[in-house]
């Protein structure tokens, strides 16, 4: 799966766009009231990934199990500290509504937090490169 995220911000434009295996959709995030730059920030971003990819997988391992998940939510917290500064005490918790029993729903949220694409991504951790534009 070959992903792109962008964001192109101008005085008077934002545009942000995602792109899976070139199938791109635009999302509507709104520019800061002085137009430079996004309302959100890259760490609220960072948290929402997190919590869309626990989301989103426990419906595939659910579906995998064949137990039927009605509703699902998930919250992610942590802290920003100083310019440059990683994010420190990233932690998620997560409830889901599903035709199983209270140690299916364990077990579920359990493997989904083992097999979570993003979760483990930074828990690796995982070289990022600054390609300068040419």
């Amino acid at each position: 799966m070959h992903i792109v995220a962008r964001v192109t911000n101008a005085a008077d434009s934002h545009e942000v766009s995602v792109a899976t295996n070139g199938t791109a959709q635009s999302l509507a995030v709104a520019a800061k009231p002085n137009g430079r730059g996004s309302s959100v920030n890259g760490g609220e971003l960072l948290f929402l990934a997190l919590a869309t990819c626990y989301c989103n997988d426990l419906y595939r391992e659910a579906a995998a199990r064949r137990i039927t998940v009605h509703a699902v939510e998930v919250e992610v917290r942590g802290a920003f500290g100083g310019r440059g500064e990683p994010a420190s005490e990233i932690a998620y918790r997560a409830s889901v509504h599903a035709d199983a029993s209270p140690s299916e729903i364990e077990e579920l949220l359990a493997e989904t937090d083992r097999v979570a694409e993003i979760h483990n991504t930074l828990r690796r951790g995982c070289p990022v490169r600054f390609d300068r534009q040419a």
